[in-house]
């Protein structure tokens, strides 16, 4: 696997990515190592991170390996992304030939990217993303795009496997949209449902009217399962989405329908603050011990309730810690060497 970008899990097979995860599991039981040594990954953060930043930091530390973190705009140059434009505004620096130059100084690169663009035509193509896998010469790792965050559906696969056991075939998982004061990308929501539906679960997505994934999207969340023995079905009933599933994973994102649109796409979302994951939604999922998934950061008491996250059901902490596990995992097999 070694000079291969990471992207998206779309674009890894399911034996390869079987693999990850069985690897990020052997790796946190102490029960395989493996090396990084002289082995350095960049990180290119045009938006703020805690878990990505440390895990990917702590995860080279580990196998001996070092990262550089840059941020555009602070420290950095900040750069012009967008192709064939003139520069006589405030960047001083093409992504063209950051990401050429940052290719002879490190393995791998990283790079998270935010949609930016005005519309989401524009935007589902992760222009930053895919630019620099296209000039820097070396693998690149989505760490958060528009439309992926495989690092956290790697983390998110592995949580479900320790807590709901290594078979996951007729396991309920619900994809539940939740309030939240700003439009955010589909890239979790998305990147979950790949990750249950890739576990044979039953993924149901349910949000209100208006929110709903990128067609596109969906279809591959549809033909992940079809392949691997699941099945996907969305509705606008949360309540009925939730109740008897085994787990519940809770994340907003905003109206593609108003994309761009900042006031028509608050005002859809403003009469919905009651799409929230409580306790008496959580005693409804599969014999009252459902469990409750976020990637966070989470905003207490708007997408869930804090005596949710504080109780057994929830599992944001050790999705969290996975996210270091299946990292290391995912380094090894792209950069490094594996001692069983």
């Amino acid at each position: 696997m070694s000079g291969r970008n990471f992207l998206a899990t779309d674009d890894w097979t399911d034996d390869e990515v079987a693999g990850l995860l069985s690897l990020a599991g052997r790796l946190k039981r102490g029960e395989a190592r493996g090396s990084l040594e002289g082995r350095v990954l960049g990180m290119v953060y045009f938006n703020p991170s805690l878990r990505t930043r440390t895990s990917f930091e702590v995860a080279m530390l580990r196998h001996g390996g070092h990262a550089v973190c840059l941020e555009p705009g602070r420290g950095m140059w900040d750069l012009e992304t967008r192709p064939g434009v003139v520069m006589d505004e405030g960047a001083a620096e093409h992504m063209k030939e950051a990401a050429a130059v940052l290719g002879r100084y490190v393995d791998a690169l990283g790079v998270r990217a935010f949609p930016t663009a005005a519309t989401w035509k524009e935007a589902r193509e992760d222009g930053v993303v895919r630019g620099f896998a296209e000039h820097a010469g070396v693998p690149v790792i989505n760490l958060e795009s528009a439309r992926r965050h495989p690092c956290q559906g790697l983390a998110d696969a592995l949580t479900l496997r320790e807590r709901l056991g290594p078979d996951l075939a007729g396991k309920k998982f619900t994809l539940a949209w939740a309030s939240h004061p700003k439009a955010l990308p589909t890239a979790v929501p998305v990147s979950a449902a790949i990750a249950a539906a890739r576990l044979g679960m039953e993924v149901t997505v349910a949000h209100p009217p208006g929110f709903d994934l990128d067609p596109e999207d969906l279809d591959a969340v549809k033909t992940i399962a079809g392949r691997c023995g699941g099945s996907v079905s969305v509705t606008g009933d949360l309540d009925g989405a939730v109740h008897g599933a085994d787990a519940v994973y809770a994340k907003s994102w905003g109206s593609l329908l108003h994309f761009g649109d900042a006031a028509a796409e608050a005002a859809l979302r403003e009469p919905r603050r009651d799409w929230r994951i409580d306790r008496t939604r959580m005693e409804s999922t599969r014999d009252g011990r459902g469990m409750f998934m976020h990637c966070l950061p989470v905003r207490r008491g708007v997408v869930v309730t804090g005596d949710v996250l504080d109780s057994p059901w929830s599992a944001v902490v050790d999705q969290a810690e996975n996210r270091l596990h299946a990292q290391r995992a995912l380094l090894l097999k792209l950069l490094g060497g594996i001692d069983a």
